[in-house]
Order: structure tokens, then C-alpha cells, then sequence
């Protein structure tokens, strides 16, 4: 059977009614076209499937057409921000290597540059930190096109240096959310079962949390909002769980906003412990939406946070290095709620779909 040959350069120019001088300036990024004519070559070359010949384009123009990625331990969530980053990397034309990196900041930072100075790359981004001597991105202020030769290297505030979350993965705007939401159903009293101190986003919910309950009960209209206090301190389910004994039993109706889906997992157990209903005794909120999260009894209120999302929007930063453009503007949110059984009937609010049958 014959092989269909792949697509080319010359098909994208002729489906996109442009010359193939242009499609090449659509797929790099260089020269001056309208931001119309690129978006519609783009568009013709991903239907009808055309990669750039990397291997070619590097003998012609010295671009290499190969991105590198820094990453420190391998983690579910660095490979769902990977894959975001992957998608956006090759619309663009390019092709994205990993390498991993241990050790300490000055090690990391030397590999970077070691990295950079090879000129192997077009650009490379980095998700562990680095020293600022490491990177290259251009300001926001500079001239669009502006190339000074060196290799961009944009680092994106996602992980510390122990992977922990930073940055706009660790923003913990939506447990206010939550506390709004639960004080307009008719809550008053409310706790927190904590993450570890020092996960910055361990820290952030803790202190939204304070915050948020702090306020209602500053409201004329909500007088009586009271929290029962911040619990556990760990990533532990089963310290959830003991968390719930410290809950006092006169104090029911309560609202527990838990710092991830596994400590909600054992605030569930704590409460089935004790013979409290869910929801009822107890409302309760988790935070990542991991699958197992839509299948409890009650299934569970969660965040969802989109991390190819991230991922695409720190390399939409790197391509724009790279092309001399402006660094673009904020993406979309990351964080979603997904309202489900766990909190209860909440006045607007429409809980998630059940999960399907079984397949």
C-alpha cells in the first residue's frame, strides 16, 4: 500500500492563499505580516497536519527549531503542565526536550547556562528555580523584534525548589469563594483542616480562609460567623481524620474547608466516625479534583486546577521571546470550583454531573 506523502510547505501556502515565503514567517515568527494572514496559516498548517522540517530549516537559517525544558523530579502535576507546554511548542514549529535537574540552585543555574550557551536551543524554559543570571527574557518595555543574540530563558514561579507549588497554582483566591457561599446558605461555624506550613499553597488557603471568615463575621448581617479553628498541618488523610474528633459536637451545623482532596477524603472517614451526616453535620470542601473526588459518597466539592493551561501560557512566554514579540498578557484562569454532593444545596450554585455508569 502506498504511503501518503506528508504535507509541505507549498500545501499550506496554496490552502492559505498566501506565498511560501510567507508561511515561513508565519510558522518563525520573523519578518512583518498581518496578525490575521499568521493566525490563518497557522490554522491551515495544524488541519491539514504539517510539521516544519526541523532538520532542514536548522541548515537554512541556523534556528535549530528545538526547544529545552528544566524540570526537577518528575511529578503528575509537572507532566500535566509539560503536556500544555507541549501543545503550544509545536503549533508554533517547534520541538521540546526535557532535561532534569537535581542538585542544588548554583548547580541548576550552571546547567542552564550550560544549556543556553550550547546553541542547541532556540530558548529553553525552566520550571525549577535558578538565579536571575540565568535568564533572558526580554521586558515588557522592550522594542518588539529586539534580538541580541542570546538564547531566552524564561523561568516560570510554578515550583520551589522542593517542587512544592508557586506562583498562580498556589493562588488561593477561590476559598473565599467557598466561605461566601457557604455563610449565604445559612453556615456560621467554620473550620479549616490545613496543609503543611511550608507549602506556599498550604499557606495561602490557611490564610484566605482566615481572612475570608474573618470578614463575614465583620458583616452587620452575619454577626455570629465564627471559625472553630485551623486543624492538622499535613498532607495526611488520617490526620484529617483524627482533626475531626477536635471538632466540637454542639457545634453542628459546621463547614470544613480542607486544604486538598485527600484531607477531605479523611474528614469524610472523621465523620462517618462519628456518626455525622455529609452534608448535614458537616459540609465539606477539598481543593485539586482528583478522579477519585467525583466517585466518594458524597462526592466532593474540589477545585480543579487546569495545569496544561499553565503550561501553555509559560511557553505562549517563551515562543514570544524567542520571536522578538511582546510578552503576552494573562491567560485564562487556572482554578475552577466543581460543586458537587459534599457542600449541600447551595442557593445558585449547580452541582457538577454524577459520574456515569460504569464502562
Amino acid at each position: 500500500m502506498a504511503v501518503p506523502n506528508p504535507p509541505t510547505s507549498r500545501d499550506v501556502a496554496r490552502l492559505a492563499g498566501v506565498s511560501q515565503a510567507t508561511v515561513s514567517y508565519a510558522l518563525t515568527g520573523r519578518g512583518t505580516i498581518a496578525a490575521a494572514t499568521r493566525e490563518r496559516v497557522l490554522r491551515v498548517a495544524e488541519s491539514i497536519g504539517y510539521r516544519p522540517n526541523l532538520a532542514a530549516r536548522s541548515m537554512r537559517t541556523r534556528r535549530s527549531g528545538r526547544l529545552a525544558v528544566v524540570t526537577g523530579a518528575t511529578l503528575d502535576n509537572q507532566l500535566r503542565l509539560l503536556a500544555g507546554a507541549g501543545e503550544v511548542a509545536e503549533a508554533a514549529g517547534f520541538v521540546m526536550e526535557t532535561h532534569t535537574v537535581d542538585g542544588t540552585v548554583e548547580e541548576r543555574t550552571a546547567r542552564v547556562c550550560d544549556l543556553a550557551g550550547s546553541r542547541q536551543y532556540e530558548g529553553i524554559l525552566t520550571l525549577v528555580p535558578v538565579l536571575p543570571e540565568a535568564l533572558s527574557e526580554p521586558s515588557d518595555d522592550a522594542p518588539a523584534g529586539q534580538d541580541d543574540g542570546a538564547t531566552p530563558v524564561v523561568a516560570e514561579a510554578t515550583f520551589d525548589e522542593q517542587m512544592r507549588t508557586l506562583g498562580d497554582l498556589a493562588d488561593a483566591s477561590t476559598v473565599e469563594v467557598f466561605v461566601e457561599a457557604l455563610v449565604a446558605a445559612g453556615y456560621r461555624r467554620f473550620v479549616h483542616v490545613a496543609g503543611p506550613e511550608q507549602f506556599a499553597s498550604a499557606r495561602a488557603r490557611r490564610d484566605v480562609y482566615v481572612t475570608s471568615v474573618a470578614r463575614a463575621a465583620a458583616d452587620p448581617a452575619t454577626p455570629d460567623v465564627v471559625s472553630l479553628g485551623v486543624l492538622g498541618g499535613s498532607w495526611s488523610g488520617d490526620d484529617a481524620r483524627r482533626a475531626v474528633a477536635e471538632i466540637p459536637a454542639d457545634a453542628l451545623p459546621v463547614a470544613v474547608v480542607a486544604a486538598n482532596d485527600f484531607l477531605a477524603a479523611g474528614v469524610l472517614r472523621g465523620a462517618a466516625e462519628r456518626g455525622w451526616s455529609v452534608p448535614g453535620d458537616l459540609v465539606v470542601t477539598g481543593w485539586d479534583n482528583v478522579e477519585m473526588g467525583a466517585f466518594m459518597m458524597p462526592s466532593l466539592t474540589t477545585v480543579a486546577v487546569d495545569f496544561p493551561e499553565a503550561g501553555r501560557a509559560v511557553m505562549r512566554r517563551l515562543v514570544a521571546a524567542i520571536r522578538g514579540e511582546p510578552r503576552p498578557g494573562p491567560g485564562r484562569p487556572i482554578h475552577r470550583i466543581v460543586w458537587r454532593e459534599s457542600s449541600g444545596d447551595l442557593p445558585g450554585v449547580a452541582p457538577g454531573p454524577a459520574p456515569g455508569p460504569p464502562r
